[in-house]
């Protein structure tokens, strides 16, 4: 039940109050944004099975591997694309403490 709450907490919880506190004159813009990053789950259709609960999701499915990740974290640096870069990173930490759930 952790895990669940958890790994889904940061996926819709944390992305709201992101949104909420740091981006006041466009809440509803980046709190859109920021949840928005789940549709990169897309990448699980490539899997077989689709869904494993016991899968590590980081590396296994392209858009969540490591060089995506270093793609995401460029998005910081400019200031257009640095909401789709948190919100992308967000996404890579639910799913690392899925990951750490899954190993212990």
């Amino acid at each position: 039940m952790l895990r669940f709450c958890l790994h889904y907490g940061i996926h819709f919880i944390v992305p709201i109050i992101i949104g909420y506190f740091f981006y006041k004159e466009q809440r509803t813009r980046a709190i859109i944004i920021l949840l928005a990053a789940i549709l990169i789950d897309v990448d699980h259709l490539l899997a077989t099975p689709i869904f494993e609960a016991n899968r590590c999701s980081l590396n296994f499915h392209p858009l969540h591997t490591y060089w995506a990740m270093g793609i995401y974290t460029s998005f910081l640096f400019l200031k257009k694309t640095r909401i789709f870069g948190i919100a992308l990173l967000l996404h890579m930490l639910a799913d690392f403490v899925d990951c750490l759930f899954i190993n212990a």
